[in-house]
Order: structure tokens, then C-alpha cells, then sequence
């Protein structure tokens, strides 16, 4: 039986998003200060819009503007991929820890990718 979804905050993918969030910005406290309004604001902000923009698709009337606010969060994944590449190669974070963090980027992409089939499929039986 499938429970329906009431808000944002019932979606695993959203829920993901916002503790992957929460462990980028607990992260980045310890980079060097010099990158605060470098890369430590743009991961940060990268990160924030994969949550919001699966939160705001989600309070949207139509599917269509849901897929389209998804596929956005799928875009700042991507952002968020290519800044923690870039931490690492700066030596900001650790091996172990970008491995960690590449898997969650992978994960989570996953599942917003299957979101944004599952809202195809739904659009398309409408």
C-alpha cells in the first residue's frame, strides 16, 4: 500500500538532501577562512538548492513544474559534486571523507533521478 505524500518533508530524496546539506556545512566550518566566501559559501549554497528546490517543485500546482524544479536539484548535485572534487584536490577534506561524500552525491542522485521518473509517469498517465 502506497502512503501518500502530504508535504516535502515526507520525500526520503528531500530528506537526504537536507542531511547531506547539514554534513556539508558542519564540513566546511573547518575550512581555512580564507574560502568563506569562496568555496565554502558555494558548496554550501549548492547544497541548500538541491533540498529547497525539491521542496519548492513539490509545493508547485502541476507535475510538470515539479519535474522542472527536480531537475534543477539534479543540476546543483552536480555543483555539489564538482565543489567537494575540487575540496579535495585543494586538501580541504580527506580521501576517506570524499569517498564518503561521493557515494551520498551518488545516492542522492540516484534518487532524484527515480523521483523524476516516477513524476514522468505520473504526468504522462494524467
Amino acid at each position: 500500500m502506497n502512503i501518500p505524500v502530504q508535504s516535502h518533508r515526507d520525500l526520503k530524496v528531500w530528506q537526504i538532501a537536507l542531511d547531506l546539506t547539514e554534513s556539508l556545512y558542519r564540513l566546511s566550518e573547518r575550512w581555512p577562512k580564507h574560502e568563506l566566501y569562496g568555496l565554502t559559501s558555494q558548496v554550501r549554497r549548492a547544497a541548500v538548492s538541491v533540498a529547497a528546490n525539491i521542496a519548492e517543485g513539490a509545493g508547485r500546482k502541476t507535475t510538470g513544474e515539479f519535474i522542472q524544479f527536480v531537475g534543477i536539484a539534479r543540476g546543483s548535485l552536480a555543483e555539489v559534486e564538482t565543489l567537494v572534487i575540487l575540496a579535495r584536490r585543494l586538501d580541504y577534506i580527506g580521501e576517506e571523507v570524499c569517498h564518503a561524500l561521493m557515494q551520498d552525491i551518488l545516492e542522492l542522485g540516484r534518487m532524484i533521478s527515480g523521483l523524476i521518473q516516477s513524476l514522468e509517469r505520473k504526468r504522462s498517465l494524467s
